[in-house]
């Protein structure tokens, strides 16, 4: 039974204007596994019902690969014929030439899917298509779409400056994971902080979304999805891995280290055992892969020594923090006792990562809906040695601030949480220059009455230092931000959030 598909509006968009283009197309599609790369294809396949070429290449050798695409191409011309067992054109570039003769009588769609595969058995691939992309393809009728999930060989034989296929491609398309706001269409069931939870243990991935059974409870769920010995989710850091290193042991350290709360160097190598001489060119490796990402406070500029390091996978996030230290442990029949080790930290988990992250996504997000009386151009979280911001937005040029606090605890949440993010404010001001302040609270359990009259009366009277001015104070509970979410997910034009 197929699964929902869900979002990808402007992915689907692309595809059809690059199909409906009067030239041929090139695009590059590539993105993480399990991220939805051939659905996203087959979807937009149904429904707009090109004659398209559809190519799987697998893992075995260049002969072999040949032979299957030869035979695939003699089939998509003759539909009512079998080529011969052994059928195979001589070369790559004849197979992609008789391609581009064949869409010199219509438009077609050519798609080769899994290219990390071929180029894995024919290293020279890039090299045979750019040279029959430069003499033939680029003169026809076809809309050439190549997909891949090996990040690393994508980068380096197909999107580098170095890879012959650099330049040729007339659309490169980096497929994200689904944003949070999606999530209500998948589990209409489930209240707004269950799909948050659901959100912080899996990520945007639709693969790891299609585990969990909407018409099971959370809790089911992880049972048979994440504690279950056998369970196929298991693989899957290892699967991530395999695609950028070789020997993963010492990166698994260091994931285990940042899921546990270490983000410098020092801190890691405490924590991992490993030698504090040899983590920076582990996590260098490990940025280059996107699962990991240092980040500084967004009111210091990149290169500041301030900077930690995070896991951006929530999966990965989740998998090195509750599961990889109980893999061996699973077999044995520990999963309730796992279960409540995930219940009773569950709460901070979402509250320091993921809870932060929707809400800066809705700052990030809100900019274009103009709900705030100024526009960041950076986003993100702000730290010193004394103080703590979650949610920052800062626009250099502007001189104005966003300032922002979030909390996860289930409770209503009173005025004196937003007394202290202004007792902050001096921490994270620029020194330079005359600054507007605007103040966010983000509560999952909403506020008191005191602390809405405090937000609704703030900055209408002058309330300021000495080289800035409060400009007003807007309060949210996770209802509006789950709503707004789930509106700016799938129109522009949806209204929501604090209004003026």
């Amino acid at each position: 039974m197929k699964t929902l598909f869900i979002g990808r509006t402007r992915e689907l968009s692309e595809l059809s204007r690059l199909y409906q283009s009067n030239k041929a197309e090139f695009l590059i599609l590539y993105g993480r596994r399990r991220i939805g790369k051939t659905r996203l294809i087959t979807h937009w396949m149904e429904t707009a019902q090109p004659r398209a070429f559809f190519w799987v290449a697998e893992p075995t050798s260049s002969v072999d690969q040949l032979r299957s695409f030869s035979q695939a191409i003699f089939r998509f011309e003759s539909p009512q014929s079998q080529p011969p067992q052994d059928m195979s054109y001589g070369n790559w570039r004849t197979a992609f030439e008789t391609l581009a003769r064949i869409s010199e009588k219509e438009r077609i769609v050519v798609i080769i899917d899994e290219f990390t595969y071929l180029l894995a058995a024919e290293p020279a691939i890039s090299a045979h298509l750019q040279n029959s992309w430069d003499h033939s393809l680029s003169q026809s009728n076809i809309f050439l779409i190549i997909s891949g999930s090996h990040l690393g060989m994508m980068q380096r034989h197909v999107l580098s400056y170095q890879a012959p296929l650099y330049g040729r491609s007339t659309a490169n398309l980096l497929l994200q994971p689904l944003p949070f706001g999606v999530t209500s269409d998948f589990y209409p069931d489930y209240q707004a902080d269950e799909r948050v939870a659901v959100y912080a243990m899996l990520g945007g991935v639709p693969a790891y979304w299609e585990r969990f059974d909407p018409q099971k409870s959370v809790s089911n769920n992880i049972r048979a999805e994440m504690l279950n010995y056998s369970a196929s989710l298991h693989d899957e850091p290892r699967l991530l891995l395999a695609d950028f290193l070789h020997e993963p042991h010492n990166y698994v350290s260091i994931f285990r280290a940042i899921a546990n709360g270490a983000g410098t160097p020092r801190e890691i190598a405490r924590f991992s055992g490993l030698d504090e001489k040899h983590i920076p060119q582990y996590l260098n490796l490990l940025v280059e892969t996107g699962f990991i990402a240092r980040r500084v406070p967004v009111t210091l500029p990149s290169t500041s020594r301030m900077g930690r390091h995070f896991i951006t996978d929530p999966f990965l996030r989740f998998y090195y923090r509750f599961l990889a230290r109980r893999q061996s442990q699973l077999a044995l029949g520990v999963e309730e006792q796992a279960l409540e080790e995930i219940r009773r930290h569950l709460l901070d988990f979402i509250g320091t990562y993921t809870w932060e992250e929707l809400c800066q996504e809705w700052l990030l997000r809100s900019t274009s809906q103009h709900r705030l009386p100024f526009l960041p151009d950076q986003v993100g979280s702000a730290w010193t040695k004394k103080a703590q911001v979650d949610v920052v937005g800062i626009n250099s040029m502007e001189k104005t601030l966003i300032l922002g606090e979030c909390k996860w605890s289930p409770k209503v949440i009173d005025r004196d949480v937003l007394e202290n993010l202004i007792q902050k404010t001096e921490e994270f001001i620029p020194t330079e220059g005359q600054w507007r302040i605007y103040y966010l609270g983000f509560a999952r359990g909403g506020w008191t009455q005191e602390a809405k009259n405090f937000a609704a009366s703030y900055g209408k009277t002058k309330i300021q230092g000495e080289n800035w001015q409060a400009v007003g104070m807007g309060i949210l509970d996770l209802r509006q931000v789950d709503q707004d979410l789930a509106d700016w997910s799938k129109s522009k034009d949806s209204k929501g959030g604090i209004k003026f």
